[in-house]
């Protein structure tokens, strides 16, 4: 039987934003496993550059740092002419940059700017910036992040989740737009997943936050990173070929309840 090779990224060049820490750096490991040449592009050098020279250990100029803020036009110009100095073409986007600067429905002009800046208009700006080195890949994919917060009314945020709502429409919107170009365009939204930020909240117990995690994510857990870092293989390769322009829900179930959590009228009562 032949080697089933739609998950074989030897040779394809992938572009990570925020992939310097958390959920970004572990996609950058996934894509790097997977045999890609690796740009990890984020404002934290220190950390950016230490995944580098990991993934550079285990394989020899396979991954590089490109200190860029995404929320400045010209950095994201300089990330993008160093990627294109180093290889004729860019075959995986994953717009993962974000920033959780939020203070609800009252958050100052400022807090809407930066977050709107990061995490809506900086991915737009790198697909953008970035189109002619994806056109030249042959067979092209974008993956944008956004979250189940961009789904759901939530109070005390409005920033986050408003950012995170626009993601999938721009998604929708990128994916047809380019669709004549042979360029996919797909979003994940993740829900609960184990990450620095969530074991503060539960005071680094990962049993502490599957136990609460559960209440609301009918697979009995929180998210793995690794299991955002798959969907992300997936939709970037081969084996995905005929999709874009969808969300795919990484979230254990999360979005399929309602709020009633899943349980009918009755344990409501009884409750």
């Amino acid at each position: 039987m032949a080697r089933d090779v739609r998950f074989d990224y030897g040779g394809r060049v992938a572009l990570v934003t925020g992939g310097a820490t958390s959920l970004g750096a572990a996609i950058a490991q996934a894509l790097h496993g997977a045999g890609a040449q690796v740009c990890i592009a984020d404002v934290d050098a220190a950390s950016g550059q230490a995944l580098a020279d990991s993934l550079n250990r285990a394989r020899p100029r396979s991954a590089w740092f490109e200190a860029t803020d995404v929320s400045d036009d010209a950095s994201i110009a300089r990330c993008i002419e160093a990627l294109g100095s180093r290889h004729a073409r860019l075959d995986v986007l994953v717009n993962n940059a974000v920033v959780y600067d939020d203070g609800g429905i009252g958050s100052a002009r400022q807090t809407w700017l930066k977050g709107l800046g990061v995490n809506l208009v900086g991915g737009a700006q790198v697909l953008a910036q970035a189109l002619e080195l994806l056109a030249a890949s042959p067979s092209p994919a974008v993956v944008n992040l956004s979250s189940v917060a961009g789904k759901f009314g939530q109070r005390g945020r409005a920033v986050y989740p408003a950012c995170k709502a626009a993601i999938l429409q721009l998604t929708r919107n990128q994916a047809v737009e380019l669709a004549p170009r042979n360029i996919r365009v797909n979003a994940i939204t993740p829900a609960w997943t184990w990450s620095a930020a969530l074991a503060r909240q539960a005071a680094g117990s990962r049993e502490r936050a599957d136990a609460i995690g559960a209440r609301l994510h009918p697979l009995g857990r929180v998210g793995d990173l690794a299991d955002v870092a798959d969907a992300v293989l997936f939709l970037c390769s081969d084996a995905a070929a005929f999709i874009t322009g969808v969300d795919l829900p990484v979230d254990g179930g999360f979005s399929a309840l309602g709020p009633d959590q899943g349980h009918p009228p009755a344990h409501w009562w009884s409750a």
